[in-house]
């Protein structure tokens, strides 16, 4: 049977094909991500114990799914890279100490472990300091982007916005001379209400996103799993 079979009024006004592919990875894998899908979510509200011990072991083979995932990202990254090398490309400097600085934190965590204090140095005098470099390019960005938020679009919003940012960064400075508690009971206040509230909103933006995409994924409408 031709996957592409044509039939009255379907596909499109162009193509009249019908818009699902049927061939044996799109019969194999949809029933195996329906079935898992709906295993895992069904486990949450059914206390069934067969259920939830099914749902404990596809979770634990996600996780080790997620794992070999990574480490192929690694192995990817590390290829990509050790090519630029080869070739000589803009920036290959830069590739070396990328697989140097890799090769090295892999083999100390290998030879010691996560928690050894050869491990800690790697994290606590490289990793960190480059993480509070990036930090400080964030802010210095944020900066620029409010001076560029000033000069070109000015409204209530712009307003309000620069005003919560000089009311946090005056509650965080510590002035000798003169003291500033009550701006800094406003910056508590405002990263204890608004900021939570609007993390909390984003988090909720996320769930539902990631419950639509499931869906779709259960009802067939996406099919990552086999390029649809």
């Amino acid at each position: 049977m031709d996957p592409d079979w044509d039939y009255p009024g379907g596909g499109g006004a162009e193509t009249g094909r019908c818009p699902v592919r049927l061939n044996l990875k799109t019969s194999l894998f949809v029933p195996i991500a329906v079935l898992s899908g709906l295993v895992v979510l069904l486990g949450y509200f059914i206390q069934w114990p067969p259920l939830a011990d099914l749902r404990s072991i596809f979770l634990r083979w996600a996780v080790i799914l997620t794992a070999v995932v990574l480490l192929i990202g690694v192995w990817n990254l590390a290829r990509v890279h050790w090519h630029k090398i080869q070739l000589g490309h803009t920036g290959a400097f830069y590739s070396g100490i990328l697989l140097a600085s890799l090769a090295i934190t892999f083999l100390v965590t290998l030879l010691f472990s996560p928690a050894a204090k050869e491990s800690l140095w790697i994290f606590n005098y490289l990793q960190v300091p480059v993480e509070v470099s990036l930090m400080a390019v964030l802010a210095v960005a944020l900066a620029y982007s409010a001076i560029r938020l000033v000069t070109r679009r000015m409204n209530p919003f712009t307003f309000i916005f620069l005003g919560t940012v000089l009311l946090v960064l005056i509650g965080m400075v510590t002035l000798p001379l003169l003291p500033l508690p009550f701006f800094g009971l406003v910056r508590t206040w405002i990263i204890q209400v608004p900021a939570v509230g609007g993390g909390r909103g984003i988090l909720l933006g996320v769930a539902l996103g990631t419950i639509a995409t499931g869906l779709r994924i259960l009802v067939g409408a996406d099919r990552p799993y086999d390029g649809g």
